[in-house]
C-alpha cells in the first residue's frame, strides 16, 4: 500500500507541474509581445566645407594635318615631344603627366553628284590628334603654362578642373559638421516634445563635391600668343556630406 501511494502521489505532482508550465508559458509569451517598442526619429544633417583649390587639371591637345598619316604623324610627334619637354621644365612630375587621348583619321571629301553621274568620296589627308592631360600643383604657375603650351603648338583643349589634392581631409571636416548639425536637429525636435535621444539604431552618409563657380574652360585656339599670361580664377571648390541618423526616443 505504501509504493501504490507513493507511486499516485508522483503523478499527482507530475501532473501539477504539467499544469503550471502551460499556463504560464503562454502567459510570458504574451507579456513579450505586449512590451512596447521604443520609438524612433529620423533626422538628415548636411555638412559644408569650402576650401580654394591647390591644384588644376588642364588636357593639352595638339592636332596636326597633312596629306599622308605619316607627315601628319611625325609633324604631332614633333610639336607633343616640345610640349612634354616644356611641361618638365616648368616642374612638372612624370606622374602629372599622362596621355588622355591619341587618334589618326582620315580627312574625306564627298564630290557633288552631278548629271546623274555617282562620284566616290575620297581621302584628301590625315589628322592626328594628341591629348596630354597635365596636373599642375602650383598653381600661381596655370597661367604661364598655359599660354607655353599654345606658343608651342597646342591648338586644341585647354578645360581646366580646379580641384583638391586631399580631398579625404576635407569630407572629413564636412561629415562632423553634419553630425553635429543632426545631432542639433534632433535635440531641438525631442526637446520640443519633452523626450530624450536613446541610443543611435541606424546612420548613412552621402558625399559630393562642387567644382569652383565659375567654371574656367578656356579655348586653346582663341588665346592670343602674345599674352603674357593666361588669366585664371580659380575660386573656391564645395564639398558636401549629408548624413541620416536615426535614434530611439528616451521617454
Amino acid at each position: 500500500m505504501t509504493s501504490s501511494f507513493h507511486a499516485r502521489r508522483r503523478m499527482a505532482v507530475a501532473g501539477a507541474l504539467s499544469a503550471l508550465m502551460l499556463t504560464a508559458a503562454p502567459a510570458a509569451f504574451a507579456d513579450d509581445v505586449r512590451a512596447p517598442q521604443p520609438g524612433v526619429i529620423s533626422v538628415s544633417g548636411e555638412g559644408v566645407a569650402a576650401v580654394a583649390p591647390d591644384m588644376a587639371v588642364i588636357s593639352l591637345t595638339v592636332l596636326r594635318e597633312a596629306e599622308t598619316a605619316r607627315e601628319a604623324l611625325d609633324a604631332n610627334n614633333a610639336a607633343m615631344s616640345d610640349v612634354l619637354a616644356a611641361m618638365k621644365a616648368e616642374g612638372i612630375a612624370e606622374r602629372d603627366l599622362q596621355t588622355g587621348g591619341f587618334s589618326i583619321q582620315p580627312r574625306w571629301v564627298y564630290p557633288e553628284n552631278r548629271d546623274g553621274e555617282t562620284r566616290e568620296p575620297r581621302i584628301v589627308g590625315y589628322t592626328v590628334n594628341n591629348t596630354l592631360t597635365v596636373r599642375i600643383r602650383d598653381l600661381s604657375r596655370l597661367g604661364a603654362i598655359l599660354d607655353t603650351s599654345v606658343s608651342l603648338g597646342v591648338n586644341q583643349g585647354g578645360n581646366i578642373i580646379f580641384t583638391n589634392d586631399d580631398k579625404d581631409k576635407i569630407r572629413e571636416a564636412a561629415r562632423l559638421d553634419a553630425v553635429a548639425n543632426a545631432r542639433a536637429k534632433a535635440q531641438a525636435m525631442t526637446s520640443a516634445l519633452g523626450v530624450g535621444l536613446g541610443r543611435i539604431t541606424q546612420i548613412s552618409e552621402n558625399s559630393g563635391s562642387a567644382p569652383p563657380m565659375p567654371m574656367v574652360r578656356a579655348e586653346m585656339a582663341m588665346m592670343s600668343k602674345a599674352a603674357d599670361e593666361v588669366p585664371v580664377a580659380s575660386g573656391e571648390n564645395e564639398y558636401r556630406v549629408t548624413v541620416n541618423v536615426t535614434w530611439e526616443i528616451a521617454q
